[in-house]
């Protein structure tokens, strides 16, 4: 099982996943209180260890603009966390290599009704809203229909990580939930992080 760090937003951010060696770091390019610019995310791609991959985070944005930022180097997978379709999709993939992840929001969309589309994706994440930092009802998951590696994201923290492991999961994708008042917390992500390594082992 792997973790993802999303938001990343500050230097601090990047020393702290980097010092935790988490396997994903997450930038927000979409509106949000943790939205970054590309020449912000670019700076912070520099500072951050080569084997962690970054993963862009994008609402229905241009598809230039993922195909730019892939082919720079500032992130190396792109979460479609809108409502693009799958000549999106299929566009993207036809002008560019990158690896897609596909979001999920649980009670809004199903997986069977988008089982085209998601055929077309590397990864689906699973999640209750964008940046909610609420938990949905795991129990209602159908793990049986998910033919993709799939993320779980949504109001997971230290309290509840380890029962979101249960589920199996390819990774854990997590924002405010390593965080205090806003802000990437280095010993929440150390945790978080060392939980998941421990559950590997187990």
């Amino acid at each position: 099982m792997k973790i993802k760090i999303c938001g990343l937003f500050r230097d601090d951010d990047i020393d702290y996943v980097n010092e935790a060696k988490v396997d994903f770091a997450g930038f927000v390019f979409a509106p949000s209180k943790r939205q970054v610019t590309s020449a912000k995310a670019e700076e912070m791609r520099s500072r951050l260890t080569n084997d962690i991959a970054s993963v862009g985070v994008f609402v229905n944005a241009p598809v230039a603009e993922i195909i730019a930022l892939y082919r720079n180097g500032v992130i190396n997978m792109a979460q479609l966390h809108g409502i693009e379709d799958e000549a999106y999709v299929a566009q993207l993939k036809r002008e560019c290599e990158i690896p897609i992840i596909k979001t999920i929001i649980i009670n809004k969309q199903d997986l069977s009704s988008n089982s085209y589309l998601l055929s077309l994706v590397s990864y689906i994440l699973l999640d209750s809203g964008a940046g909610s930092g609420i938990a949905f009802d795991w129990e209602s998951i159908d793990t049986s229909q998910i033919e993709k590696p799939w993320f779980l994201a949504g109001g997971m923290n230290i309290r509840n990580i380890e029962r979101a492991m249960a589920l199996n999961p390819f990774a854990i994708d997590i924002s405010s939930g390593a965080e205090t008042d806003g802000i990437k917390d280095r010993e929440k992500i150390i945790e978080l992080t060392a939980k998941v390594r421990k559950g590997n082992n187990l």
